[in-house]
C-alpha cells in the first residue's frame, strides 16, 4: 500500500498535477445550423484515453437539428451506415444491426447542449472516420477522421 502511494506522490510531483496522471485527453468540437464539425482531424496514439466533447452551437429546434458524434471502425461504409440508421430515430439513427461498427458514440446535442463520450482511441493505427448521424448532415459535410498513429 504505501509503494503504491509512492508511486502515485512520484506521478503527482513529475507532473505537477493529479487530473494529468491518466486523465483523458479532452478534446471540443463545435456543430451549428450550418452542418459542420469545428474540427475536422483528429489525432490519437494507439490505446490513448480520449474525452470527446461536442457543443450545439446552433438556433434551431432540437427536433430539427441536432448534432453527435459516432466514431467507426476502419472500412465503414459511412454512406450505408447513414442509410441504413436513417428509419432508427430512438437509436440516434444508428441501426441496431449496425451497432457493431461503432466505436463510441454521443447522444444527439440541442441548441446550446453539450454531450460528452470517454473512450479508449484504437490500438490499430489508421484512419478512422466520426461523423454526425442526424438524417442529412454527413451528406453536408458533417464528418471527420480520427488519425491514430
Amino acid at each position: 500500500m504505501r509503494r503504491v502511494s509512492g508511486i502515485l506522490l512520484i506521478l503527482f510531483l513529475a507532473s505537477g498535477s493529479w487530473a494529468s496522471a491518466g486523465a483523458p485527453r479532452i478534446i471540443n468540437i463545435s456543430g451549428g445550423d450550418d452542418m459542420k464539425f469545428s474540427v475536422t482531424t483528429l489525432t490519437a496514439k494507439p490505446g490513448e484515453s480520449i474525452r470527446v466533447r461536442l457543443t450545439s452551437k446552433g438556433v434551431l429546434p432540437k427536433i430539427a437539428m441536432a448534432h453527435n458524434f459516432v466514431l467507426l471502425k476502419i472500412g465503414t461504409d459511412v454512406v450505408k451506415f447513414v442509410e441504413a440508421g436513417a428509419p432508427f430515430r430512438q437509436t440516434d439513427f444508428v441501426a441496431p444491426a449496425l451497432k457493431d461498427k461503432v466505436i463510441a458514440k454521443t447522444t444527439f446535442a440541442g441548441p446550446g447542449e453539450t454531450v460528452e463520450v470517454l473512450f479508449t482511441a484504437p490500438a490499430t493505427p489508421g484512419k478512422y472516420p466520426f461523423i454526425c448521424t442526424f438524417s442529412g448532415h454527413v451528406m453536408e459535410g458533417m464528418r471527420g477522421t480520427l488519425i491514430v498513429k
